[in-house]
């Protein structure tokens, strides 16, 4: 493998850098001039000097297209936004505003039935985004390429080429941890990273139409892939490791601020569906990122800590009649949902690989039709079957009752935001656990587990009283997050836990949500149930299609990205021989990472 600079258009590098610039300040600026004749495109695009709906997606594109083109010149005080070079940046970030407006464009045209239907401002916008991308593919761009496969082979040929432009794409980012800065220049950035994150989270989640969540998205990956090559995400995380605290605090109190930037409980509902699919995800990594066990059934836990926390809550439909307050009741659901992981792991967990998968599939599946049966009909009256516990009460703890509004100064907190609260907590407590327990000395054996149960048990480790401890570990969070599911929901029914659905949560979305956001890792489960959330609520309008949208898209980002969004470093190791045969140099005192010793 060798190391080549390229550029996909020649031209003098002067005048690259400069149609960068002033393409992705045009881009910006054609925001400012009216796209549309008539406000039926969602968005209201006829409104000149004031940008709305998508046109503000591709204001952000060109603005950061223009910044990013700053460390290309040199300009003093930029170079920490490329620090791994400001070339693949640039050229990615100008790919993200010619998709975004292009993508706007399109829809527009399909939409209303015609380009006829773009304003000269559309047509500005358009040739505008295809500047910057001119200028950047004409930057020396350096990549590592392979020599070509000695093959008259079509396909091994068209792969070979794809993987040569991919590489074109940038340099891999310098994994180096940045120099120490002042300690509160670095807080600051964590600070200010928590605001940008908690803005981009409430933009997605309170997009009001499909053609504005999918321009969203678009802006955001390939936004966050110029980051990534640029190395201004590598920085991040290595300001991030050196205060971990600080970190945790500010990601805790942009989550909290969330509520209160909501004015439409609706999105406050989102959210805390959204905590509650994360936290039982997080759960799931406990089992399949640490000990890797592929349990295909997980959501049945979710579904045993509902029911026995509905069960003793107060509900009217409860058999029971039990009303225990919610720290009873949510001990009962994690007891619960720890002796039915404990019951079932006991028997099944000797099995391994696609066996042991058979085998919780069969109890996900069992769980639902035991509960559906268990109506005083089929057997004995516990669950009401299919009419499920209905009425819980909402909680009241020391006397804050969390289905009334509470106002806070000028701000006023619905229903749903008090749970969104109340369930942050629970997804705190769930993160301490799980990371706890990941850096301790069962952590570590469950992790050896993973990599090879034979030679672990051979240095002595008690592999199945460890995978047991981690079922009954993982259903317990599980069965935490449905105490609180059933309150919100006011009720607890059996249709939501099955093993595949079109929403979340499922036991086929738990996995994903693990595997896609990054096993093993506290944060890579809570980004992949985000999205995994997100996306089947705001493409229904593509109704019969969704699916099949949802799955091309899973299947290109696990293809880009098979380790996860956010990966540890032994995961990039073994899924990028090119990471492992070039490991970053180690700082003093830090061992260097090889593919055995990650």
């Amino acid at each position: 493998m060798s190391t080549i600079t390229r550029r996909a258009v020649p031209m003098p590098p002067v005048a690259a850098k400069a149609l960068v610039a002033v393409g992705g300040l045009a881009t910006a600026a054609s925001t400012m001039i009216h796209w549309t004749y008539t406000a039926e495109f969602p968005g209201d695009l006829t409104v000149d000097g004031y940008p709305g709906g998508l046109q503000i997606l591709t204001l952000v594109a060109g603005l950061l297209t223009a910044a990013f083109a700053l460390p290309l010149y040199g300009v003093k005080g930029t170079r920490w936004l490329s620090p791994a070079g400001p070339e693949a940046a640039a050229l990615i970030l100008a790919v993200a505003g010619f998709a975004t407006t292009w993508f706007t464009v399109i829809a527009i045209s399909v939409e209303l039935g015609g380009v006829a239907n773009l304003e000269p401002g559309g047509a500005i916008a358009a040739v505008a985004s295809l500047i910057p991308l001119i200028g950047a593919l004409g930057l020396p761009q350096q990549s590592s390429v392979t020599p070509a496969p000695e093959t008259r082979n079509p396909l091994v040929t068209l792969r070979h080429i794809a993987g040569s432009l991919g590489r074109l794409i940038g340099p891999r980012p310098d994994l180096r941890p940045a120099p120490p800065q002042n300690r509160w220049v670095e807080v600051l950035i964590i600070i200010g990273a928590a605001a940008v994150g908690l803005t981009v989270f409430t933009y997605g989640i309170t997009t009001e139409y499909g053609e504005l969540f999918i321009g969203f998205m678009i802006l955001t990956a390939i936004g966050s892939w110029a980051l990534l090559r640029g190395g201004l995400l590598g920085q991040l995380t290595a300001i991030t490791a050196r205060h971990r605290g600080t970190t945790t605090a500010a990601a805790f109190a942009a989550a909290a601020a969330f509520p209160f930037t909501q004015t439409d409980d609706h999105f406050a509902t989102v959210g805390v569906n959204i905590l509650i699919f994360a936290t039982v995800a997080l759960g799931l990594n406990v089992v399949v990122g640490l000990a890797g066990l592929l349990d295909l059934g997980y959501v049945a836990f979710l579904g045993v800590g509902a029911y026995a926390a509905a069960l003793v809550s107060g509900s009217s439909s409860s058999p029971v009649g039990l009303h225990f307050p919610f720290w009873a009741a949510a001990l009962t659901g994690m007891a619960a949902a720890l002796v039915f992981g404990v019951v079932i792991g006991a028997p099944t967990l000797r099995l391994r690989g696609d066996y042991l998968a058979i085998v919780t599939l069969g109890f996900g599946e069992i769980f639902r039709i035991a509960v559906n049966s268990l109506d005083g009909i089929s057997g004995p009256k516990v669950t009401n079957g299919p009419n499920g516990i209905r009425n819980i009460p909402d909680l009241d703890i020391l006397g804050f009752n969390f289905g009334a509004e509470h106002t806070f100064g000028s701000f006023t907190l619905g229903r749903f935001a008090n749970y969104f609260l109340l369930m942050l907590l629970v997804t705190a407590f769930v993160v301490i656990i799980f990371s706890r327990a990941n850096d301790s000395r069962i952590g570590r054996a469950w992790v050896a587990i993973r990599e090879d149960e034979t030679a672990a048990q051979a240095m002595g480790i008690n592999g199945f009283k460890l995978k047991l401890l981690a079922f009954a570990l993982g259903a317990a969070l599980a069965g935490l997050a449905g105490t609180v599911m059933a309150h919100v929901s006011y009720s607890v029914v059996p249709d939501p836990y099955q093993f595949a659905g079109p929403v979340p949560p499922n036991s086929a979305f738990l996995v994903a949500a693990v595997v896609l956001g990054g096993m093993g890792t506290i944060s890579g489960p809570l980004v992949g149930a985000t999205l995994l959330y997100l996306i089947p609520e705001k493409l229904v309008f593509l109704k019969n299609y969704q699916l099949l949208v949802f799955g091309i898209a899973l299947v290109l980002l696990m293809r880009v990205r098979p380790e996860g969004l956010i990966a540890n470093r032994r995961a990039q190791l073994e899924f990028h021989e090119d990471a492992a045969d070039s490991p970053p140099p180690a700082t003093a005192g830090e061992p260097a990472l090889t593919k055995a010793g990650a």
